[in-house]
C-alpha cells in the first residue's frame, strides 16, 4: 500500500528501544528505503492492507497464487468453473508452466476483501493445489467497462 505523493506529509514522534531501533535500520538499508520514515511508511501501509482485508468488505485489489499439479484429472475445469462463477471479481489470470506437471497461475482480483479470500479459500482447497495464497493491497483497479444487464 502507498500512499498518494501529492498527500501532505505530518509529522510524529516515536520512542523505540535501542534494539528495535538498530534492527529497523538493519531494515532500512538492507531493503533500500532512503529513510526511517520510508521504511515504517511501508511498514504501517502493510498492516492498513492487513487491517482492512481483515474487516472483509473493504474493496480491494489483488493476486491469487495457485501452485498445482496440472495432470490432477478435472482440476483445471474446476478452477476455471469457480473463477466463472465470480466474474465480477476475477479480473484476469496468467498460467506459467512450470516443472514436474506444476503450473503456476496468478489470478488479478477486485472486490470486497471477505468475499476475494472467500474465492481464494474454494481455490486454495481444491484436490490437487499444492500451495495457494491471496495477497491485497487497499490500492484499486480504476472502473472496468461494465456488462450489460
Amino acid at each position: 500500500m502507498s500512499s498518494n505523493p501529492k498527500d501532505p506529509v505530518a509529522r510524529i514522534s516515536i520512542s523505540l528501544p535501542e534494539s528495535l531501533l538498530r534492527q529497523l535500520d538493519e531494515m532500512v538499508g538492507s531493503r533500500g528505503f532512503e529513510s526511517r520514515s520510508q521504511g515504517i511508511a511501508d511498514m504501517i501501509g502493510s498492516q492498513l492492507a492487513q487491517y482492512l482485508q481483515d474487516k472483509g468488505e473493504e474493496i480491494m485489489a489483488g493476486t491469487i497464487t495457485l501452485v498445482y499439479d496440472h495432470a490432477t484429472p478435472g482440476l483445471q475445469s474446476t478452477l476455471a468453473d469457480i473463477q466463472y462463477a465470480y466474474l465480477d471479481e476475477v479480473v484476469s489470470s496468467l498460467h506459467v508452466y512450470l516443472t514436474n506437471a506444476h503450473t503456476m497461475e496468478v489470478i488479478l482480483v477486485q472486490g470486497p476483501a471477505g468475499k476475494l479470500q472467500t474465492i481464494a479459500d474454494k481455490l486454495v482447497t481444491c484436490r490437487g493445489v499444492r500451495t495457494g495464497k491471496l495477497h491485497l493491497t487497499a490500492a484499486i483497479l480504476p472502473p472496468l467497462h461494465p456488462l450489460p444487464v
